[in-house]
């Protein structure tokens, strides 16, 4: 063993990953170089903090392994924070690569302060820690003429072990895995899914972790032989993209049919007045479980329960909508930017 990370708490309680001396030696190899194709000329800058899988990889393994510049940041990651640090002149060169998550970039793009495209010097942008809704990606795109990189790592793995990468990505999904990772999807028996039907995500590579500190049961049911199981639901396409169907404890059965919350959360999001949302299930009076969406709204912007309700109907199979919404000024997060929706389920 060579360090300990603890897990986000975006399910309930942290759990310490114990992970071996090689983990982040290949992490930088297979996605830092791999994938990004990091450079000794590159500048990184990541909204993600060193106690985050994600931002320990982004900050410290890998530029001390390319030889990179890393620009490291205390304060909070706010919008105004982080544009600060993209466009600051006073470094010798301004960043180049940029790690954020999905929370960040929504707040960044409806920020006013949102800076003029020839004041960045980025050529890329990774996202992780949550499914990147493709209305984001878009709009960003859009603004700055660069696609945002969406991808899935977990404390359990170190880092990203399935993304997207330049010149081969897809909205709305986390691409494909990382060469030196493999990937399959399972029902709960065990056996694998057809192409196009949701499954849990398992995932066999070299920088698995060895356990979770004083937590066998857990270790046991996570670590199975050389699979991880990752506890998130996936679908894949015929062209070998995966899409996110979220956490296998939020999935919701409506109507006999199973529901992804993130697929209601990225038709909310998609209305140009919501900033945020977050799904779970509630009992109806039939003690029938429905959606129920908590959102956030842009500053400035209004919408009402029925106008976002028509238009995830618009969007989404009609029994998917939200049977209630409650507006909200923020949704519960971990330090690391998840959202925390066992918090709102309860």
């Amino acid at each position: 063993p060579c360090f300990w990370l603890y897990s986000s708490g975006s399910t309930g309680m942290p759990k310490g990953t114990v992970h071996v001396h090689s983990s982040m030696r290949i992490t930088a190899e297979l996605y830092a170089k791999g994938v990004l194709d990091m450079k000794e000329s590159d500048v990184v800058f990541s909204a993600a903090k060193f106690f985050f899988a994600y931002g320990l990889g982004n900050s410290l393994s890998f530029p001390l392994a390319i030889g990179a510049t890393t620009v490291l940041m205390a304060e909070r990651p706010t919008p105004d924070a982080v544009f600060k640090r993209l466009t600051d002149a006073s470094q010798p060169t301004k960043p180049t690569l940029f790690f954020g998550v999905p929370t960040l970039y929504a707040g960044m793009l409806a920020s006013p302060a949102f800076p003029a495209r020839d004041l960045l010097n980025l050529k890329t942008c990774i996202s992780a820690g949550e499914a990147l809704p493709p209305q984001i990606a878009k709009s960003f795109k859009e603004k700055t003429g660069i696609d945002i990189l969406d991808g899935i790592g977990s404390t359990e793995m170190l880092h990203i072990f399935l993304s997207n990468r330049p010149g081969d990505f897809r909205y709305g999904t986390t691409g494909k895995p990382v060469p030196g990772y493999e990937v399959k999807l399972v029902d709960e028996q065990g056996n694998e899914v057809k192409q196009g039907e949701l499954g849990e995500l398992l995932i066999k590579g070299p920088t698995a972790a060895n356990l979770y500190w004083n937590n066998r049961a857990k270790s046991r049911s996570t670590f199975v032989g050389e699979w991880t199981r990752s506890g998130d639901k996936y679908s894949q396409d015929a062209d070998g993209y995966y899409a996110y169907g979220g956490r296998t404890d939020d999935m919701l059965k409506v109507s006999g049919i199973w529901v992804s919350p993130a697929e209601v959360e990225a038709a909310l999001v998609s209305h140009e007045a919501v900033l945020e949302a977050a799904v779970v299930g509630k009992e109806d009076e039939q003690k029938l479980i429905k959606p129920k969406a908590f959102v956030v709204l842009k500053p400035g912007r209004h919408a009402t329960t029925e106008e976002l309700q028509a238009w995830v109907k618009s969007k989404l199979a009609p029994y998917k909508y939200p049977r209630w919404i409650e507006f909200a000024t923020e949704l519960p997060k971990t330090a690391t930017g998840k959202i925390q929706r066992f918090k709102l389920r309860a």
